[in-house]
């Protein structure tokens, strides 16, 4: 008869107490192998143990290692860790079981390849442990009736999940058309929320939590005002501000505004958000494959299941119809001679070539296509006889600003120096040092204008890491100082920060219409004062 052994502990591989010696001298130690996914309770891994027990109390077996993968589907062998242990042991000689009791052939696993479930059993057989199958109706003993039984019944386990999938899919496809979400995060700007079989609310999803009854639903709903707002700015800058997507992910992190996972924005985050139809209210299904855990297929459009204004849009659907043409445009791979014809074509309307003018322009790619195929703009527009007018009125005002640069500097120096603050330059990087602790960077925002006609600021970081960049921004003709930006090197980036005439609120928190506040922070007091 077969031992009482405490089950955590063989599936641990711990030793057994002394009640595991029950089963006498003469009993033969053999493993148990279960294995359960989600498919049913009758697949419990302790219904398969209580069977597998009962054989091996028929048989004279003393189990004395379990092996057990919770949880697993039994697609593949990836993932199904205790049984590529119980595998390995076997094929190093290792193991010390003689036999391996498993509850059914579908436990062994449901690969969509018949042959792929032999190769495993044959690799036990081969290292002389025979596996037995405890609640089929059929020995496992190689004669020719039981060989075309379990051929059977492995060919019938893969094709219990090709038919499960489809019934899946076709659940979830009706699911969408009545305009339940099916599975994945919400995203940013929206929420799941909960609903019953009537569709009545029951409250909104956080993040990992699920629905506990069958007959609930989720919907998705439009999230935090402040989080929608984010994502209709994402689609404005690329839409209307011609700005790409690496451009508006790096003024993402810039401005610390996570996303909806609480990370940093990456370019493919931003590009997906742009390409998808949830922020028009609108759910696509099907869009890509994972069938039986293969490789990820992308399905043709025809495919996929697409419900329309299924909750309200938190995005123009024209401001996003404008952004589906422009990744059309940029999927295209137009000739060398196509490019150079749409050159032509915008300097026979506007007299001019730049790089607004080819963003707009319907049916070319943007300026960077021009650079990566020709090595500059430049380049390309020499190939038609173009020769751009050269604007040297930017030297001029670089002139003026380089003349006074050392007056404004010097305003910042004397507001210092009347609150009593000592100040040291340092002639390699060019920051100041205050009172020998903290060192700032005082830099010039000269404006510049577009060629669509807006304005904006650049500021390059200094050299030399300051704890604060005195960021003095100049007015529109660059002629006397707007405003400040007192910026902490913990929120600056190595590349250049831009800015509009009107800001993001956590951007323009660093604005101040004069230094008192970075005299106040400058301001040596005594140390009973400041008790």
């Amino acid at each position: 008869m077969t031992a009482v052994v405490d089950t955590e502990k063989l599936a641990s591989g711990a030793p057994q107490s002394p009640v595991a010696a029950t089963a006498g001298h003469n009993a033969k130690p053999v493993a148990a192998y279960v294995r359960m996914s989600t498919e049913h309770q009758r697949y419990s891994t302790q219904n398969q143990l209580d069977r597998i027990r009962e054989y091996a109390a028929r048989r004279e077996m003393e189990i004395v290692r379990i092996f057990a993968d919770e949880g697993k589907s039994g697609l593949h062998l990836k993932g199904r860790d205790d049984l590529q242990r119980m595998i390995g042991e076997v094929e190093a000689g290792s193991a010390a079981f003689h036999c391996i009791l498993v509850y059914d052939v579908s436990r062994w696993g449901r690969f969509q390849d018949a042959d792929e479930s032999g190769y495993y059993e044959y690799l036990c057989r081969r290292a002389g442990i025979a596996v037995h199958y405890c609640a089929e109706q059929f020995e496992n003993d190689g004669s020719p009736a039981s060989n075309i039984i379990k051929s059977v019944k492995r060919s019938m386990a893969g094709e219990f999940s090709r038919e499960l999938s489809t019934k899946v899919f076709e659940g979830a496809c009706r699911m969408i058309r009545r305009g339940f979400k099916q599975g994945g995060v919400p995203g940013l700007g929206l929420r799941r929320l909960l609903v019953d079989e009537n569709s009545q609310p029951k409250g909104l999803l956080r993040s990992g939590e699920r629905k506990c009854l069958q007959s609930d639903h989720v919907m998705l709903v439009p999230g935090p005002e402040e989080e929608q707002e984010i994502v209709r700015e994402i689609f404005r800058a690329f839409v209307l501000k011609h700005r790409s997507v690496r451009e508006i992910a790096n003024d993402l992190n810039a401005r610390k505004i996570p996303t909806d996972l609480g990370r940093e924005w990456k370019t493919e985050v931003v590009r997906q958000m742009l390409a998808s139809e949830k922020y028009i209210g609108n759910y696509v299904y099907h869009r890509k494959s994972f069938k039986f855990r293969s490789k990820v297929v992308k399905n043709p459009p025809e495919t996929w299941v697409r419900t329309e204004r299924a909750f309200p849009a938190i995005v123009d659907p024209a401001l996003f119809a404008r952004a589906q043409e422009i990744f059309k445009i940029r999927r295209r791979h137009p000739t060398n001679e196509e490019l150079l014809q749409g050159l032509r074509e915008i300097r026979a309307i506007h007299g001019r070539i730049n790089q607004t003018l080819i963003n707009n322009r319907k049916g070319l790619p943007w300026w960077s296509t021009y650079y990566r195929r020709f090595g500059s703009l430049t380049q390309a527009y020499a190939l038609i006889g173009y020769i751009q007018p050269v604007d040297h009125s930017y030297h001029a005002v670089n002139r003026r600003l380089n003349a006074r640069r050392p007056e404004i500097v010097q305003t910042v120096l004397n507001g210092l120096a009347a609150v009593r603050v000592s100040v040291a330059q340092c002639m390699e990087t060019d920051l100041f040092v205050l009172a020998g602790e903290l060192t700032i960077a005082i830099e010039l925002m000269r404006c510049r204008r577009t060629e669509a006609g807006s304005v904006r600021w650049w500021l390059q970081p200094a050299r030399g890491r300051p704890d604060l960049t005195v960021a003095v921004r100049l007015n529109e003709n660059n002629e006397a100082i707007k405003d400040y930006y007192l910026i902490p090197s913990l929120d600056q980036k190595r590349r250049r920060i831009w800015l509009e005439t009107n800001n993001h609120a956590l951007v323009d928190a660093y604005r101040f219409n004069d230094l008192s506040v970075l005299l106040k922070l400058a301001e040596r007091i005594a140390v009973e004062e400041a008790a």
